[in-house]
């Protein structure tokens, strides 16, 4: 998927979700410049893809499959659960947030 596409599905599902670009800018967290489909959302961090998934009420995982990318801790866990045929998507949404949280809570631990 190129930096376009992920600009594209971003652009789509915000659209869909009724939300303008400001609002998602300032509920994300994110420059709206950042966020205008022109310039594309050029290789997004972690810590972008987990806003923009929480801001559009999305899974992290499906961000990160989205995007292309591997999380930055080099985790395949989230690629994991998106992509597993087995678990319906309430079950995904509940795992990939669990496991964002006991990362989030590394992270805070790790930092102190």
């Amino acid at each position: 998927m190129t930096d376009r596409d992920f600009s594209s599905f971003v652009r789509d599902v915000r659209k869909r979700a009724h939300v303008a670009t400001r609002e998602l800018s300032d509920s994300a967290g994110v420059s709206n410049p950042y966020l205008q489909g022109e310039r594309g959302v050029r290789r997004p961090s972690g810590a972008v893809l987990r806003q923009l998934a929480l801001a559009l009420r999305m899974t992290t995982p499906i961000m990160y499959l989205r995007a292309n990318l591997a999380p930055d801790n080099g985790s395949a866990t989230p690629l994991a659960i998106a992509t597993d045929r087995e678990l319906t998507s309430k079950q995904k949404q509940t795992l990939a947030e669990m496991y964002e949280a006991f990362v989030d809570e590394n992270e805070r631990t790790s930092s102190k």
